[in-house]
């Protein structure tokens, strides 16, 4: 009898260690917020509240209860971090995580100019409390470019070492900056490093908003790839694409590999 289902990849179940679906609500309306979690929560695992929005969103509240009832985690914005922390006010922002009573924050030095051994301090601190996304790279494209390979990798290495569980690798809502060029382009030269170092790619989270980034780290570290500043209305578009079932990423999971994983 021909076999009238699909081979496809097996993705893990949530709760997910890798292949991290991370969603950014830019400050969506409730409504739409609301519905997108509800239709497709079995494929996000965490939402970011971007930068400082969470502090100029009034259904904040509701989104978290929303998340909350469907099992997703959420964090803040690194940015928001830095934003205290420029003022001198990295507690408040330690009871503002509380308050809404956070399991993961993000740490991040894209903005504000602090060494990153700085940083690793409020690491190893905030891990004691929270579940600690750090975050390498800058957002500011001068700067971004000015960062040297090997430079990022030490600091992906220092966080990790310090007490982050995974380590975000920048490159900002719009895919133009961080560990990506101007043009939208990946630098194979941090990459490649990064790869070469035998760091657990479990362990790192490519921001990936667009779909040429999502098709690429895909190819490139397959399907079970972490993957963040995902936006609302691609949730099954990114999915399709983990999947094989989209043109983008068609031939790249071989049928007796699958086979293999299903024996």
């Amino acid at each position: 009898m021909q076999e009238k289902e699909l081979i496809l990849p097996t993705r893990e179940i949530k709760p997910r260690e890798k292949g991290l679906t991370i969603l950014i609500d830019k400050g969506v309306p409730l409504s739409f917020f609301k519905d997108t979690i509800s239709s497709f929560s079995d494929y996000i695992d965490l939402v970011k509240f971007g930068w400082g929005t969470s502090l100029v969103t009034n259904s904040l509240h509701q989104k978290i209860e929303c998340l909350r009832n469907h099992s997703i985690e959420f964090f803040f914005g690194g940015t928001l971090f830095e934003k205290f922390l420029s003022q001198g006010k990295v507690e408040h922002y330690y009871d503002y995580c509380k308050q809404f009573e956070c399991n993961y924050v993000e740490l991040s030095n894209g903005t504000v100019a602090i060494d990153n051994s700085e940083k690793a301090k409020f690491i190893s601190e905030f891990s004691q409390e929270f579940i600690v996304f750090s975050e390498v790279g800058k957002k500011d494209v001068t700067e971004a470019n000015a960062q040297d390979s090997l430079t990022w990798l030490e600091y992906i290495q220092q966080d990790i070492q310090a007490g982050a569980t995974k380590v975000i690798l920048e490159s900002r809502e719009s895919g133009t900056s961080g560990i990506c060029r101007e043009d939208g382009n990946i630098r194979m030269d941090i990459l490649d490093l990064i790869l070469d170092a035998s760091i657990p790619v479990e362990t790192l989270i490519f921001e990936a908003p667009t779909k040429k980034m999502q098709t690429y780290f895909i190819k490139k570290l397959g399907m079970d790839v972490n993957l963040a500043n995902i936006s609302l209305q691609d949730v099954i578009s990114l999915e399709t694409l983990r999947l094989g079932l989209r043109s983008d990423t068609f031939n790249i999971f071989k049928l007796e590999g699958i086979l293999n994983e299903r024996q």
